[in-house]
């Protein structure tokens, strides 16, 4: 099996506004997402990110976090094993994140010998 890394991309400003009775049904809905892959073997790793973080260009911080610029921001990541990529896409879509109208980034994780 193969790594796949989807990068999940949520409305920041949809986030913010949740209240904590919201945010704990979301997290609900994505540890049951998470524990499914981890019982099918396809799980390796995952998390949520904090909001704040720089944007960093070569000489300079282009912005620091929460990127209010930007609509929609990395807001978690998970590792999963796959066979190929059509099997890592259909794993990704049963998250939660599309409910909600986020995006995942899927893309394999290449590996350095």
């Amino acid at each position: 099996m193969k790594e796949f890394m989807l990068f999940i991309r949520e409305d920041i400003n949809r986030m913010n506004n949740l209240s904590e009775a919201e945010f704990q049904s979301e997290i609900e809905e994505y540890v049951a997402w998470v524990d499914e892959l981890s019982k099918t073997g396809h799980y390796v790793s995952g998390d949520p990110l904090q909001p704040e973080g720089r944007y960093i260009l070569k000489d300079s911080v282009s912005s620091d976090g929460p990127f209010i610029e930007s609509k929609e921001a990395i807001s978690g990541y998970i590792l999963i094993k796959a066979m190929d990529l059509d099997q890592g896409m259909e794993l990704a879509r049963k998250c939660p994140v599309f409910k909600y109208g986020g995006v995942i980034e899927l893309r394999p994780v290449l590996k350095m010998q």
